[in-house]
């Protein structure tokens, strides 16, 4: 399927999660483990700590992701935080109060609608030190060089057609010499799907565009990361729903050189 396809398909299907809420199986616990329909609930289920959550823009709570990789990147007071595929802005927000107001998050997104209800909902709840710029992170993210101390990202990246080229922008954005890192939540794959076999609709549930285990982590050394490892690794979607596939969510961290 051509890359232009699946990200038309990708902006159609995030854009109408933001403006009607996630009642797709999209990304998301609900679409394999858990019945609930509460995005908080969701969000709870793969991580996310329900206190925290209440400190933060309900708006921005869809329910979305496979992880919380917020809860693996050790946020300092003053850092620059970029979150990639940053949608209604949970991520960020949470970001947001861990840097402080001496800190910058930066949410990145390529879908209008999520890009503007995030904003909405920084302006609406003053949160100074957050912003939402609209970027394709696979082509080139909107942020300068050697200007991040962390990047962050939650079932996100699996939606690129082209991961190490995708690696390669994160890593040129982060400070180097060991000074940036990347925390990283997504799905990983028994076995890759590709050319014909692809299904927009899969895909845009983080599962088509999916790599093994053992490719991903290849594609992020590619990118030039050093120190790269698991931080937490947990079962997702059994073969029965996904064609003998498993799908396991995992978190990645690594470091610039």
């Amino acid at each position: 399927m051509r890359q232009e396809s699946l990200k038309a398909k990708i902006k159609e299907r995030y854009g109408k999660i933001a403006l009607d809420g996630n009642s797709e199986s999209c990304c998301g616990p609900d679409c394999c483990n858990s019945t609930e329909s509460n995005p908080e609930l969701s969000s709870v289920a793969i991580g996310y700590d329900g206190k925290a959550l209440e400190s933060i823009p309900k708006s921005s709570i869809l329910g979305l992701g496979c992880g919380a990789p917020i809860n693996y990147a050790n946020l300092k007071t003053g850092e620059i935080v970029v979150d990639l595929g940053s949608g209604a802005g949970i991520d960020a927000f949470l970001a947001s109060r861990q840097v402080e107001d001496s800190g910058k998050v930066i949410g990145i997104d390529f879908t209008d609608e999520m890009l503007r209800k995030a904003a909405f909902a920084a302006k609406e709840n003053r949160f100074i030190n957050v912003e939402f710029r609209k970027g394709d992170i696979e082509d080139k993210i909107p942020v300068d060089g050697n200007s991040v101390d962390v990047a962050i990202s939650n079932c996100v990246i699996n939606l690129s057609t082209d991961k190490v080229k995708t690696f390669k922008e994160i890593y040129r954005i982060l400070k180097k010499e060991g000074k940036g890192r990347m925390i990283i939540s997504d799905l990983v794959t028994s076995k890759e799907v590709h050319g014909e076999s692809v299904n927009a609709d899969d895909w845009c549930s983080c599962i088509d565009g999916a790599l093994t285990k053992e490719n991903y982590i290849n594609s992020i050394k590619e990118a030039g990361f050093q120190n790269v490892r698991v931080l937490n690794e947990q079962f997702y979607m059994n073969e029965d729903k996904t064609d003998g596939r498993n799908i396991t969510s995992i978190i990645v961290g690594a470091m610039t050189k």
